[in-house]
């Protein structure tokens, strides 16, 4: 069951109140969202460091963040860059991808004042900026993980770099190819236990309304193809590339529904939400661009077997969508140190946090 809980203040001190109507979002009983900042224009992935910065990339405002959360204040590390949406911390270092490169920030949390010019730590990637933003991320075996997204709305292009998730060694060597037929993942995480990579990826468009449905995929060995562009949501035959069944690809673990858009997801590590919550995976719907009906603009909550099949998924947060008006534009998850679940807004360039309270 969910209810509305009105909030009226912010989670941070010293930050001026924002018009942002966080009454409106629905949360399941017990849980209470609150403002970080409003301060972080086009907020999309989130990264912490090893001293408690919170990184924010951005779509559009070419700038990388560094929200510090003990004051509320926001840095500018860096600027004019190109789509600089993917942050990840290593070692002291932030990277960020900018379309065709992947950059470093070096110690960057020790000169946030005078933060140091980014770095080339790999240059060859495409230029295309039609799905050309990147989620990036370090896997528990150290490498740093890239996606290409597909330069169209579907075609075949060159599918050992396009549709393609990769990864490379921190200092920008050894890239290869880890999964195929991803059409644009721009959120993945890995399992708790399993070590297993999770990601999100967005359906094809001009199919109608309700086809395909987007989709959260499970990557179990290196190298599986997940359909693109011949086959959609596990079911959906291109009308254009049908030249191989479905059944030569893998599944999705769960369908999300059409155009919802589903970028940053992350599981829950935490222990301040009740138990049933640990293990779960929550993602960010950013929401339909091209449906006559708008849908997503939400967070999702999915619960697994012990087996990494779907057990349910369920809306855990929304609001941000209310008779057709958007007000925000979920982006990313992240859990905080303490338990909480942080989400970017691209749209309202916020961080908003959830916590457990309690009933």
């Amino acid at each position: 069951m969910c209810r509305l809980l009105v909030l009226t203040f912010l989670l941070l001190p010293g930050l001026a109140i924002a018009a942002l109507p966080l009454d409106r979002i629905r949360l399941p009983e017990g849980f209470r969202i609150t403002l970080v900042s409003d301060q972080v224009a086009n907020a999309r992935e989130m990264a912490w460091g090893e001293r408690g910065t919170l990184f924010v990339g951005s779509n559009a405002a070419g700038k990388v963040y560094a929200l510090e959360p003990s004051s509320g204040q926001v840095r500018t590390v860096a600027s004019g860059l190109q789509l600089p949406v993917g942050v990840a911390y290593k070692g002291g270092d932030l990277y960020v991808s900018a379309v065709s490169r992947i950059l470093r920030l070096r110690d960057v949390e020790s000169r946030l004042d005078a933060p140091p010019e980014p770095e080339v730590v790999y240059a060859d990637l495409p230029r295309e900026t039609h799905h050309g933003w990147k989620f990036i991320a370090f896997g528990p075996d150290g490498k740093l993980y890239v996606p290409v997204g597909a330069p169209c709305n579907v075609c075949n292009e060159n599918p050992d770099l396009y549709a393609a998730i990769h990864r490379m060694n921190a200092d920008g060597s050894g890239m290869e190819l880890v999964a195929r037929g991803v059409r644009n993942t721009v959120g993945f995480d890995w399992h708790p236990q399993t070590g297993e990579l999770w990601f999100s990826d967005n359906g094809r468009d001009l199919m109608g309304d309700d086809v395909p449905d987007c989709e959260l995929n499970r990557l179990e060995k290196a190298g599986q193809h997940f359909g693109f562009p011949f086959c959609h949501a596990g079911e959906v035959a291109d009308p254009k590339f049908s030249l191989r069944p479905c059944s030569e690809f893998v599944s999705p673990v769960a369908k999300l529904g059409p155009h919802v858009a589903p970028l940053g997801l992350r599981f829950y590590t935490g222990s301040q939400f009740p138990a049933e919550y640990r293990n779960n995976l929550f993602i960010a719907e950013h929401g339909s661009w091209n449906r006559n009906e708008k849908i997503g603009y939400r967070i999702k909550r999915v619960e697994l077997n012990p087996d990494g099949s779907l057990k349910r998924q369920s809306v855990f947060a929304e609001g941000w969508l209310e008779d057709g008006e958007v007000w925000g534009r979920p982006a990313d998850v992240l859990v905080t140190p303490d338990g909480a679940l942080l989400v970017s807004d691209d749209h309202a360039g916020a961080i908003y946090r959830i916590d457990y309270v309690g009933n």
